[in-house]
This record gives structure tokens, sequence and C-alpha cells, in this order.
């Protein structure tokens, strides 16, 4: 399960910016999560509760945001969703095989006090 892994890695940034804010609690987070990243969002949430646990996020709300896949048209400069593995372009037909957005994992907001 490596979104432990990335659990970590995103609790640490978390304790580093509260620490930075000197805040004494995190209340929640917001990330970003591309449905292509390989990511499980329900196994990413359960990750960091459990290792939230005695730590000053212990508690914080976790929301995470799924981002569905897109391409952009290197033929037309269209973007467009990518829907069943479909990566053809919706106005011109091309393929393309570079996404713009789908595979990303952020952290996108912090609420400390």
């Amino acid at each position: 399960m490596h979104e432990l892994g990335l659990a970590m890695q995103t609790l640490d940034i978390v304790l580093e910016e509260a620490g930075r804010q000197k805040a004494e609690r995190v209340l929640s987070m917001r990330m970003r999560v591309g449905e292509l990243s390989g990511v499980v969002p329900e196994a990413l949430q359960f990750a960091l509760e459990t290792i939230m646990e005695d730590t000053p996020a212990e508690g914080a709300r976790i929301n995470i945001d799924l981002v569905k896949p897109a391409c952009e048209c290197a033929s037309c400069g269209m973007e467009f969703e990518v829907i069943n593995y479909d990566y053809s372009c919706r106005r011109c037909g091309e393929i393309s095989s570079e996404l713009s957005r789908g595979k990303e994992m952020n952290l996108i907001s912090l609420e400390v006090v």
C-alpha cells in the first residue's frame, strides 16, 4: 500500500507548514488526487487518519477532490476530458497522449489554529 508512504510525506508537509505558521492544531486539509494517479483516495484517507493520531493534526478533516483526466489536443489546442480511456479530441479527432490533468496529487489548502 503505497498510500501509507504518500500519507507520511503529506503529514510531514502539513506539520511543517503548521509549525511555520506557529499553529497549535490542524483543523482541515484539502487535497486533489487525479483519477489516473494510481492513488486510492479511500486508502490515502485511512492512512492519513491513522498516522495523524497523537499529532497536532489528529482529528483534522481530510477532503479529497478527485480530478478527472483531461488532455490538450496538440493539433487544435482544445482541452477535453478523457472518458473511458478515449484519448481522441472531441473537436478534430486527433489522438492525444499528453495528459493535462488527472495524474496529480496535491495538498491545496490547510486550515490551522
